[in-house]
């Protein structure tokens, strides 16, 4: 029981910050370090899931271990980066905006 409701409590959360609800995925491993909760989002959203300074992230994570704690396990999240590393937001679009 508390092992869908700590999976579904970290879903419910990204969903609401996030722009792709529909892309949000968690994946739950149980290993001799506690539980471990993998995190993936439309890359374009991972702005909003770390937030300035990793916020967010740390807001999240400070969530999770309250969740933990009151099922008697430890819970630890991992944000999984998209492939190829940092992506950002086509340029194209903001040059036109820069021109006097």
């Amino acid at each position: 029981m508390a092992e869908v409701k700590d999976q579904e409590f970290l879903e419910f959360i990204v969903k609401a910050i996030v722009n792709n609800p529909k892309d949000v995925k968690v994946d739950r491993t149980v290993d001799e370090m506690g539980v471990l909760l993998t995190l993936k989002v439309n890359p374009e959203d991972m702005g909003q899931v770390i937030g300035r300074s990793g916020q967010t992230a740390r807001a999240i994570r400070t969530l999770l271990r309250t969740v933990g704690a009151k099922a008697n396990a430890r819970l630890n999240l991992k944000i999984q980066e998209p492939e190829g590393g940092k992506v950002t937001k086509s340029a194209g679009a903001n040059v036109e905006d820069l021109k006097l």
